[in-house]
């Protein structure tokens, strides 16, 4: 079980992904830089975060990360409905992403995710 890989979520634009495989790094998104570190989801919360921040875009990304990779820069903090969020104080090495899958809309508007996303 120690070595179980524990994945969360980052959504980010097909322009933001491209420019951290151009540089290697993913420095993260407006808002996580206006934060001061960057926002993640847990496999539960992923989908509400797609719909209240990301409603009716269409050139979104979900890139995968192993969790364990991140270190102690990687902090899970009270957010959005007194859930823990996790929030990574550093810029997000590329060696930690484990996968990248495009989130298509569906004909209601709704992002379509992974069928093995677990809830």
């Amino acid at each position: 079980m120690a070595d179980q890989i524990m994945t969360i979520y980052k959504i980010a634009t097909e322009a933001q992904w491209a420019d951290a495989k151009g540089n290697g790094i993913f420095e993260g998104a407006p808002i996580d830089l206006a934060d001061g570190y960057i926002h993640f989801s847990t496999a539960s919360q992923v989908r509400e975060t797609a719909a209240k921040h990301f409603a009716n875009q269409s050139d979104l990304l979900l890139v995968s990360i192993d969790e364990k990779k991140l270190g102690d820069a990687l902090k899970f903090e009270v957010s959005r409905g007194d859930q823990l969020f996790p929030h990574l104080y550093a810029k997000l090495s590329l060696t930690a992403v484990t996968n990248v899958v495009d989130m298509p809309l569906d004909d209601n508007g709704n992002h379509v995710f992974p069928v093995d996303l677990p809830l």
